[in-house]
This record gives structure tokens, C-alpha cells and sequence, in this order.
């Protein structure tokens, strides 16, 4: 399937536009890495547990996202944007969500 943050795919043509689809995922920060980041964040650099966190996050609402729009027909999913929050008491917990217009495209005839 085609996911893609553009409106339209080159080369192909959009023949029915099944609605809107999403995906999410949640996730809690455990208190050891928030430790870690805590520290990475004093004396600097990145912290490659958060961005682990936040790539699995973003896998799974995509694969969310993509598991709705077969079960509506699709081949492709257009417009897809992402977005990440975090909230609860302590920021505790991050949410990846990932939404999208799901089409269907014309078959390409090789």
C-alpha cells in the first residue's frame, strides 16, 4: 500500500476517495529512561531511548492507520500528516497519531 504525506500520487490517478482513516498509539515512558533523559538533557546530546520509543510509536499508528484503510477497500492512503503529544500528571505518556485520506488508485496496466 501507498502512504504518503502528499495529496496526490504522480502518475496515478485517484478513483474513489474512501475517508478519513487514523491511527495511534500510546505509550508509557518508563521511569529509568525518563532518569536517563533527564540527565542526557542536562549535559547535552540526544536521547536514542526516547527516539526508540517514538519510532515504535510512529510503526504502529502507521500500521493502525494503514489495517483501516485496507478494511475500507484502499490501495493508498494520501495527506497523511503526524502528530505527537505527550500528557498525563508528569508527561508520562506519549501519543503518535497518524491520519490520512484513504483512495482507492487506478491499477497500473504494465
Amino acid at each position: 500500500m501507498i502512504i504518503t504525506t502528499t495529496n496526490n500520487i504522480e502518475g496515478q490517478k485517484i478513483v474513489n476517495y474512501l475517508g478519513v482513516v487514523t491511527g495511534e498509539a500510546i505509550l508509557g515512558a518508563n521511569i529509568f529512561r525518563d532518569m536517563f533523559a533527564a540527565v542526557r538533557d542536562i549535559v547535552g546530546g540526544r536521547s536514542a531511548a526516547y527516539e526508540r520509543e517514538l519510532g515504535k510509536a510512529r510503526e504502529i499508528a502507521l500500521d493502525e492507520l494503514e489495517e483501516w484503510a485496507e478494511e475500507l477497500g484502499a490501495n493508498a492512503v494520501v495527506g497523511v500528516d503526524i502528530d505527537y503529544e505527550s500528557f498525563g500528571q508528569t508527561n508520562g505518556m506519549m501519543m503518535v497519531s497518524a491520519t490520512g485520506t484513504a483512495v482507492r488508485i487506478e491499477e497500473s496496466r504494465s
